[in-house]
């Protein structure tokens, strides 16, 4: 059953995850020295700018370092997510992997915060950097995964009602 409002609300959680890859979680720049850090799922790159932070042809990255181990995270959340989808008969099942996709995006958001807190040193401690999409994105899912479930226990729910009432 495609059609349930949890089978759209999991969907969503996909995208979202699956989003996730195609934007930055964190950047940070230090005007003083024009270098910045950009920050994500795949991996970390110090920028220094040059003369004219505006324009890009110039960037130099002095630093790299992968962070696949954030993509594989949310690819992982993502196929979760569709595998759950088509678990709809087996709703014990489907609120485990539940469970289990709501484990992986904290993990991610938890590994990005810490990931974060590391590479602040890196430019200047003082001048704080922004979060984006790629950190906001897997909160939203979080937050979808959570409604999903709530909806497969609630079904779950009826369903032992109705074969009481039998």
């Amino acid at each position: 059953m495609i059609q349930r409002i949890q089978s759209i609300l999991l969907l969503g959680v996909s995208i979202c995850m699956g989003m996730v890859l195609a934007f930055y979680i964190w950047s940070e720049v230090n005007p003083e020295t024009s270098t910045g850090i950009l920050f994500s799922p795949m991996e970390m790159k110090v920028i220094d700018m040059g003369e004219m932070p505006q324009d890009s042809s110039d960037d130099v990255i002095t630093q790299t370092e992968s962070t696949w181990y954030l993509a594989a995270l949310a690819v992982a959340a993502s196929l979760v997510a569709l595998f759950s989808i088509f678990q709809f008969n087996n709703r014990l099942n489907q609120m485990k992997l539940g469970a289990l996709n709501s484990l992986l995006m904290v993990s991610y958001l938890g590994v990005c915060f810490f990931k974060v807190n590391q590479f602040e040193e890196i430019v200047m401690p003082q001048v704080q950097g922004g979060f984006h999409l790629g950190f906001m994105l897997p909160a939203g899912a979080l937050i979808l995964n959570a409604l999903a479930n709530r909806f497969i226990r609630k079904d779950e729910k009826l369903v032992k009602s109705v074969d009481r009432i039998r």
